[in-house]
C-alpha cells in the first residue's frame, strides 16, 4: 500500500516522521514483509524547510507520484497552503479517489480547504480548535480526542497524536497485532482510543 504524506514549508517535523516512522515500521514488522511503501510528497522536489529549520527532501511532487492508498496531510504553520489553488485542488482530486485520506494537527484547516471534511466530526491540536470551528462552520470539531475515524477521512490532534493516529490506521489496514507490535518496537506508549 502506498502511504503518501504530503508536507510543505513550515510543516511540523513530528506530524510527518512520527506516521513516516509508524509506517515504514509496520512494513518491516509485517508478514510478509513490505506491506506499506511510505513516502513524503511535496507540491515540488525542491527541499522543504520544515519547523526549525528542518530541512526535508521529498521523494515526489503533486505533479508526479505514484497512485495512493493512504494520504496523510501534515499541520504545521499552514496558512500559505490555503491560499495555493493547485494545492487544495490536487488535494480534492485526492480524497475522491484515495481509499483512506488523513491529518495530523492543522492539516486538518487544509483538508477542510479542499471540502473534504464538510459535515463530518474532526479534530485538530487543542490550540486550533476555535479556528477550525470559526473557519469552517460545516465541520463538527471534537475537543479532547487523539484523532476522529469517520470511515475514509481521519483526522488527529496536534504533533504525536499524528503517531497515535497512524497505530489506529496501521491496525485497520494490517491488524491490531500488527499496530500492537509497531508501537512495541517503538517503545511508544500507544493511546489507543
Amino acid at each position: 500500500m502506498n502511504v503518501g504524506i504530503y508536507i510543505y514549508d513550515h510543516a511540523e517535523v513530528l506530524d510527518f516522521s512520527g506516521p513516516f516512522e509508524v509506517f515504514s515500521t509496520a512494513s518491516r514488522l509485517s508478514e510478509p514483509k513490505g506491506l506499506f511503501k511510505v513516502f513524503l510528497l511535496a507540491e515540488t522536489l525542491q527541499p522543504v524547510n520544515a519547523r526549525g529549520g528542518f530541512s526535508v527532501n521529498p521523494q515526489y511532487a503533486l505533479s508526479d507520484h505514484p497512485a495512493l492508498d493512504v494520504l496523510i496531510v501534515a499541520g504545521g504553520v499552514h496558512s500559505a497552503e490555503l491560499h495555493k489553488p493547485g494545492v487544495i485542488a490536487w488535494v480534492a482530486e485526492q480524497a475522491r479517489s484515495v481509499p483512506l485520506v488523513a491529518s495530523v494537527c492543522t492539516g486538518a484547516f487544509i483538508l477542510a480547504q479542499a471540502g473534504v471534511l464538510d459535515g463530518l466530526e474532526v479534530t485538530t491540536h487543542w490550540e486550533d480548535i476555535a479556528d477550525l470551528r470559526h473557519d469552517y462552520p460545516a465541520l463538527t470539531v471534537c475537543e479532547g480526542r487523539r484523532w476522529v475515524d469517520t470511515g475514509k477521512l481521519v483526522t488527529s490532534g496536534g504533533i504525536s497524536a499524528g503517531i497515535d493516529m497512524s497505530l489506529h490506521l496501521v491496525s485497520r489496514l494490517g491488524g491490531m497485532a500488527l499496530a500492537q507490535m509497531t508501537a512495541r518496537q517503538m517503545e511508544f506508549d500507544w493511546s489507543n482510543g
